[in-house]
């Protein structure tokens, strides 16, 4: 007979052999699940390539493993240089999140509080009495956004500290009492790093690059200014009347704690990690980030629900960028889409990315088709439409073709995809023109984003 230690050894090792397989079959399902996934990925990018609507780099990740981490197109179309996952972008307004973020930070070492009246760090701000820093963070100010008003694209380009970004919007009346609405505002976001600086005794760029990135190893996430060299910089590009064109210039000072940042796809990823820890903040903090208040809004984020699970999102945009991240916290997922096309529908690719994900429905998206109808139709769309008391959309008809600007954007044209249906090629949105049973034109519906806004024709 074998003797006890015989036998041990002989139970151990068949241990080791059935440890082995289950753990190459855990490695082989996840493997599959990647490939698969990549594959319906790659295909369904590749038709948004193939319409020159999007060029970037992508990461999907679930459970703590990456499955999809790759570039698409270029990151410098005149060069031929491929996007990477290295590849750095402008992030646009996911700058708010880490503003949030140091935000809060200030206030776990003493040096603020959220309830504080913003006249403690701006004493002559007008109305400052009123507005504290959680109006700031939730959109709930009141305060107007500077990127609406008409002369914004004509001093984008002008260097400008923030203190005089400052002054372009704190003598205009407040569009409501603080706290009574929502209505997003770059201008609060602007005051928010402006407060930090003061609070902090550092710049905006300096509290985030000791406090943020370099305590998460996000080496390749900082302040986008424009002069530095800067290794794996994206090119941003915009879509003229006969394909790609150089995005309009902006100064870098402009946007500050409203979107000045840029990332790459692998540091962002680090940052949804740093999350679900206290790395950066204690839980009772983070949890305050992630308390939706009107609209949904948190401090930095969106807190929804998509496919009945819960997502914490925002999106961003900036001259020659489009951006999202996604993070599905319930299901340990993260979807993160960077894109150097300022009219990637980047917020549409992310849903339909988790569609992929998730097993939900999704459909591969395709050129719209322009079809000829009779200009007369237009007369009857010509308008004015509310899709909010401080937000409208002016329909007006030229040379036989109809154009729609909205607050605070340049005009642009529609096309006919039937009489009532049209879609704009800058940005992928639609919008449907309703008739009451009269024939007569009473409102008009944007769909945009995934979401359908119904605007009433007021003139």
């Amino acid at each position: 007979m074998r003797n006890v230690k015989t036998i041990i050894i002989e139970i151990l090792r068949r241990m080791s052999v059935v440890i082995a397989i289950v753990l190459l079959f855990q490695f082989h399902l996840i493997s599959n699940s990647g490939q698969d996934i990549e594959l319906k990925v790659d295909g369904y990018i590749n038709a948004w390539l193939q319409m020159e609507k999007f060029g970037g780099s992508i990461l999907i990740a679930k459970d703590g493993n990456i499955l999809l981490k790759k570039g698409y197109g270029m990151a410098n179309c005149e060069l031929e240089v491929p996007n990477t996952p290295q590849s750095k972008f402008l992030l646009g307004s996911v700058t708010k999140q880490f503003t949030a973020m140091a935000i809060m930070q200030l206030q776990e070492k003493g040096l603020l509080n959220v309830s504080d009246f913003i006249k403690k760090y701006i004493s002559e701000y007008p109305h400052g009495e009123k507005i504290t820093i959680h109006h700031l963070l939730t959109h709930t100010s009141g305060t107007p956004d500077f990127t609406d008003f008409p002369e914004y694209r004509k001093t984008m380009m002008l260097p400008s500290p923030v203190e005089k970004i400052i002054e372009r919007f704190k003598d205009k009346p407040l569009e409501f009492n603080p706290g009574e609405k929502y209505k997003y505002s770059n201008s609060g976001y602007i005051l928010l790093g402006y407060i930090i600086e003061k609070a902090s005794g550092k710049s905006y760029e300096e509290f985030l690059g000791e406090n943020i990135f370099t305590p998460l190893n996000m080496m390749n996430s900082g302040y986008g200014h424009t002069k530095p060299v800067l290794r794996n910089r994206a090119a941003g590009y915009s879509r003229g009347k006969d394909g790609l064109v150089n995005a309009s210039y902006i100064d870098m000072s402009i946007p500050h704690g409203a979107g000045a940042l840029y990332s790459t796809v692998e540091d962002l990823y680090l940052w949804d990690r740093a999350l679900y820890t206290e790395k950066l903040l204690n839980k009772s903090s983070l949890d305050k980030i992630f308390t939706p208040f009107k609209e949904k809004y948190g401090y930095g984020w969106g807190i929804t629900n998509l496919f009945n699970r819960k997502r914490i999102s925002h999106g961003g945009g900036i001259n020659g960028f489009t951006t999202n991240i996604s993070r599905y916290v319930d299901d340990d997922a993260c979807i993160i889409v960077l894109s150097n096309f300022d009219h990637s529908p980047t917020s549409k690719i992310s849903r339909d990315l988790a569609a992929i994900l998730f097993g939900e429905k999704y459909e591969l998206p395709k050129e719209q088709v322009e079809i000829k109808v009779d200009p007369k139709i237009y007369d009857a769309y010509v308008g004015q439409y509310e899709l909010s008391p401080d937000f409208t959309i002016v329909v007006t008809k030229e040379n036989d073709r109809l154009f729609v600007r909205a607050t605070g954007q340049p005009k642009v044209e529609i096309y006919p995809e039937s009489e009532t249906k049209f879609f704009l090629k800058v940005v992928d949105a639609k919008i449907t023109f309703v008739k009451d049973d009269k024939n007569r034109v009473m409102q008009l519906i944007l769909h945009q984003g995934g979401q359908d806004q119904l605007a009433k024709k007021v003139k």
